[in-house]
């Protein structure tokens, strides 16, 4: 794929005792390349294709975010959440501001944003997101040692894809949040490095949490 050297990588999916999900990420290599590793599950708290996630209620720990350019690629810049859609800290419905005709909705067609989570990197996770889903009381916290997480709103689900149940996924009906470093982080140097070195390992852990309220 054009990286060079050889990148080995073991993902650990753990499910423990209290019923977390917890992801463990190790890679290394042996010639200098980039790397930033995630996971891409979409969730419906309300349950499996049972409608749209707008109704949600998020909160993300970041006073940051990174703007896109019309191809979603980030700018470079760390723009504030303050007094734009992208202002998580309180927690609030997904779909409040989706549909205001913000610039960055507009090139996401919603939410496909890296927000830069207060916490920074950590050595051990730490919280950064909480999601509720109203109806049910279903309530997922994601704690992680990375120091972004990108929030998709299912914007590009059209249709065509179903469900196990057979139901099938329309915009909106399910999200994302990926624990990872920064999109393009090797483009912009003032992002958090994704660089990785022979004899150095790259370690990153995510938990969710799940509870009812």
């Amino acid at each position: 794929m054009g990286y060079p050297g050889t990148l080995r990588v073991r993902v650990d999916h753990v499910l423990t005792p209290r019923g977390d999900f917890r992801i463990r990420y190790e890679a290394t290599t042996d010639r200098s390349t980039v790397v930033n590793l995630t996971n891409h599950t979409y969730f419906n708290l309300a349950g499996e294709g049972n409608g749209s996630v707008l109704g949600h209620t998020l909160r993300i720990a970041a006073s940051r975010y990174t703007p896109v350019d019309a191809t979603l690629i980030p700018t470079g810049d760390l723009a504030g959440v303050a007094h734009t859609p992208f202002d998580f800290r309180g927690g609030k419905p997904v779909g409040r501001h989706i549909r205001e005709g913000h610039p960055q909705v507009l090139f996401g067609r919603g939410y496909d944003h890296n927000f830069v989570l207060d916490k920074g990197a950590t050595d051990a996770p730490r919280h950064a997101v909480t999601v509720t889903e109203p109806v049910s009381g279903r309530v997922m916290e994601i704690a992680t040692t990375e120091p972004g997480v990108q929030f998709y709103s299912g914007n590009f689900l059209d249709g065509t894809l179903a469900g196990p149940s057979g139901k099938v996924y329309r915009q909106g009906d399910g999200f994302c949040l990926e624990t990872q470093h920064f999109p393009d982080s090797p483009n912009h140097p003032s992002f958090p490095s994704t660089v990785l070195r022979p004899g150095q390992t790259c370690r990153s852990t995510t938990v969710h949490s799940f509870a009812t309220r």
